[in-house]
C-alpha cells in the first residue's frame, strides 16, 4: 500500500481522528498478540522488524547483520514470511528457480547473500533453517508474530520517517501502540537523519536502549552524474529512491512512484519505456523493484545498489555477540 499523506500529519487531522477508534481497535488487537508466549525454536532467533507499517530498511539491516554475525564464527540462515509471494513455504529460496511471483521480492534479494527461507508458519520454517545447517536463525520482519521466542529483537525505524503521527493503523502508521511495543524490543537500529528518527532515539535512549545509527550507501558504479534518468520505484518511501538519485548527480527528468511490494505488469512497463523513450533517458529503479520486473525488462534497466553502513559496527558486534554466544 502506499502510506496516505494525512500519516506524516499531526494526529489531529480529521482523517486521524475518524480512523482513531479503529486504530485503537487494531493496535490493540496487534499489541495483545504480541504479548503471547511464542514457541522455543531450535536455535537462537534474531529479529529484524518495525514499529510501523511500510519500509524502513529491514532488508538491508537484516543483510548487514548476516555478515556481523558470521564474522562472529555463527552459520546464519534467513527466515522471512515471503510477503507478496503465492507459496507458503517452508522452502529454500533459489533465485535461479523462484520468481517474486511465487516467493515475494525481499526473499529473492536475501537469498542472494545467504541461505534463505520462506514460510507462513515461522516455527516450521525454524525447524527447516536449523536442519539446513544455521545456528542462528535472523527473522526479517516478524516483530509483530508471537509464533516464535525472539533472543533478541532489533527495531529499524527511518530517521526521515520516525513514527508518522504516532497512531496505529489505519489512523496512523504504526502496527501498535508505541508503548506496547517498547518493551518487546533490545534496540533500535537508525536508518538515516531527520528529526523524526532523533525523537525516537532520544526516547529509546531514555529507556535504556541501545541505538545504533546506520544509513545506507550506494555503491561507487555507475557514475550517476548528469546522466539523464526515469526513476521509478514501488517501495515505503519512494522520494528516498529519487532523493539518493539526485544526491549523486543524476538528472531525473521523469519518476514515478508505485505501492510499496507493486507488482510490475506489462503494461506498466510499456508505459515506462515510452516515457524513457520520449525524454531520452535511462529507466532506473531499486533492488527491490528490480527482481519484480518482467524478464524481459531487466536488461533495460538500471539498478541503484545500496547496502546499510553502521556508524559504530564494534557496538552493535558487541551486543550481537552476547546474545549469541559461541558454545
Amino acid at each position: 500500500m502506499r502510506p496516505p499523506g494525512f500519516w506524516s500529519r499531526p494526529p489531529t487531522h480529521p482523517l486521524a481522528r475518524l480512523l482513531a477508534p479503529a486504530g485503537r481497535v487494531y493496535g490493540g488487537l496487534t499489541a495483545n498478540r504480541m504479548d503471547r508466549p511464542g514457541a522455543a525454536p531450535p536455535c537462537p532467533v534474531l529479529c529484524v522488524g518495525n514499529f510501523t507499517l511500510g519500509g524502513a530498511g529491514k532488508t538491508p539491516t537484516a543483510l548487514a547483520l548476516v555478515r556481523l554475525l558470521r564474522d562472529l564464527g555463527r552459520t546464519p540462515a534467513l527466515l522471512s514470511r515471503g510477503y507478496g509471494g503465492r507459496l507458503a513455504g517452508p522452502l529454500v529460496v533459489d533465485p535461479a528457480r523462484h520468481g517474486a511471483a511465487e516467493v515475494g521480492d525481499e526473499p529473492l534479494l536475501l537469498a542472494r547473500a545467504a541461505h534463505t527461507i520462506i514460510a507462513r508458519d515461522r516455527p516450521a520454517g525454524a525447524r527447516l533453517c536449523a536442519a539446513s545447517g544455521a545456528d542462528v536463525i535472523v527473522m526479517d520482519d516478524g516483530l509483530q508474530n508471537p509464533s516464535l521466542t525472539k533472543t533478541l529483537a532489533l527495531a529499524v525505524v527511518d530517521g526521515g520517517a520516525g513514527f508518522g503521527n504516532g497512531l496505529p493503523f489505519p489512523a496512523g502508521p504504526l502496527r501498535a501502540p508505541l508503548a506496547r511495543q517498547w518493551p518487546h524490543i533490545a534496540g533500535l537500529v537508525l536508518v538515516g537523519e531527520g528529526a523524526p528518527g532523533e525523537a525516537t532515539a532520544i526516547e529509546a535512549e531514555n529507556r535504556g536502549l541501545p541505538v545504533h545509527r546506520a544509513r545506507l550507501m550506494p555503491e561507487a558504479e555507475p557514475d550517476w552524474a548528469g546522466r539523464r534518468v526515469v526513476a521509478f520505484a514501488g517501495i515505503g518511501r519512494p522520494q528516498k529512491f529519487f532523493e539518493t538519485l539526485r544526491g549523486l548527480g543524476a538528472e531525473i527528468v521523469a519518476e514515478r512512484a508505485f505501492a510499496d511490494h507493486h507488482p510490475y505488469r506489462p503494461g506498466d512497463w510499456a508505459a515506462l519505456s515510452a516515457l524513457a523513450a520520449r525524454e531520452g533517458a535511462r529507466l532506473v529503479t531499486t533492488e527491490k523493484d528490480a527482481v519484480r520486473l518482467p524478464a524481459e525488462a531487466r536488461a533495460a534497466v538500471a539498478v541503484l545498489r545500496v547496502a546499510l553502513v553502521f556508524a559504530d559496527e564494534t557496538r552493535l558486534s558487541r551486543q550481537l555477540a552476547a546474545a549469541f554466544p559461541r558454545a
